[in-house]
C-alpha cells in the first residue's frame, strides 16, 4: 500500500485514468483477501486522499462502495481501458489531413487521438508544450516522434507564438466539473489564447472524469519542483491543475461520442 501511495505521490504513476487503474488493481487483490469491510474503508480514504484533484478514482470507488463485489472492480478496469480506444475513434473525426495540433501535458486520451489520425494516414503536425514544472509534455513528444509523427517541443510561453500556425488544439482532462475543464495547469492560459486567435479548443475525456463533488481543491505540489533555494523573503507556490471556463472549450471527445459542453453540464448532477 505505502508503496502504491509513494508512487503516486511522486508521479511515477501520473494521470488521472493510470492513478485509477493502479488503485482499482490493488485494490482487487485487497479485497479478495480482507473484503469490503472496514480496512476496505480505511484504504480508499488513503487512496482518495493522495492526489485529491483527479476525480476518476473518487468515482470509482463510489461505484464500487455501492456495489461491493470484486466483478465490479474488473468493469471498471475494462472502462478504463477501452475508454481511450473510443475517444481515439470519435476525436480523429475532428482531425482533417494537413492540421497541425497544439498539445499540453501528457493525456492519453488526446494521444490516442491524435495517433489514430495517424494511422488513418492523415498527414498532420503537433505542437508539445514541454508543460513545467514537471516537464509531461517531453513525454508527449517523444512518445509521438517514436511513432514517426512529427511534432514541435516548446516551451510553455511559447503558446502564443505558435497558435497561429495551429488548426486546433487537443488537451486531456483530469476533472470536469459545473465551473469548468480541471486540467494540468497552464491548460486555461492556452486556452484563453486559442480563443483569441479563434482557433478551436478540445478537451478529450471519458465519463468517468465527470465531478459533481461538493469538496473539491486544486492540488498544490512541493515547492521544490519549481525551485529549491530556500530563501526566507521567497515564497514559491506549485498549483499543479488550473480550471478551464466552459466558454472556450468548443467540443469534448469522450467514450460516449462528441459533446458540446452544455451537453456535458447536464451529464453532471
Amino acid at each position: 500500500m505505502n508503496e502504491l501511495l509513494k508512487n503516486i505521490e511522486s508521479m511515477k504513476i501520473r494521470g488521472a485514468n493510470r492513478i485509477a487503474i493502479e488503485g482499482l488493481k490493488f485494490l482487487r487483490k485487497f479485497c479478495k483477501e480482507k473484503g469490503f469491510g472496514r480496512d476496505f474503508q480505511k484504504t480508499t480514504e488513503k487512496l482518495e486522499s493522495v492526489r485529491p484533484t483527479a476525480v476518476v478514482l473518487h468515482n470509482c470507488l463510489e461505484i464500487l462502495k455501492k456495489e461491493r463485489d470484486v466483478e465490479t472492480i474488473n468493469k471498471l478496469l475494462r472502462q478504463l481501458r477501452e475508454a481511450p480506444k473510443r475517444i481515439a475513434k470519435h476525436g480523429s473525426k475532428l482531425i482533417k489531413s494537413g492540421y497541425s495540433i497544439m498539445a499540453h501535458c501528457h493525456s492519453t486520451e488526446a494521444l490516442e487521438i491524435i495517433k489514430e489520425a495517424w494511422e488513418e494516414k492523415k498527414k498532420i503536425k503537433v505542437y508539445a508544450t514541454e508543460t513545467e514544472p514537471r516537464l509531461q509534455g517531453i513525454i508527449t513528444a517523444k512518445e509521438l516522434a517514436k511513432k514517426k509523427i512529427p511534432v514541435i517541443l516548446i516551451v510553455d510561453s511559447a503558446i502564443e507564438f505558435f497558435i497561429k500556425d495551429v488548426d486546433m488544439v487537443l488537451v486531456g482532462t483530469d476533472a470536469m466539473r459545473k465551473e469548468g475543464v480541471v486540467n494540468k495547469i497552464g491548460t486555461c492560459t492556452m486556452a484563453v489564447v486559442a480563443k483569441k486567435h479563434k482557433v478551436p479548443f478540445y478537451v478529450a475525456g471519458n465519463t468517468l472524469k465527470l465531478d459533481n463533488r461538493k469538496k473539491f481543491v486544486i492540488e498544490e505540489r512541493d515547492p521544490d519542483e519549481v525551485y529549491v533555494e530556500h530563501m526566507k523573503t521567497l515564497e514559491v507556490r506549485n498549483p499543479a491543475f488550473d480550471i478551464t471556463p466552459w466558454k472556450y472549450v468548443k467540443r469534448v471527445i469522450t467514450e460516449k461520442g462528441i459533446m458540446t459542453p452544455g451537453n456535458v453540464l447536464k451529464m453532471i448532477k
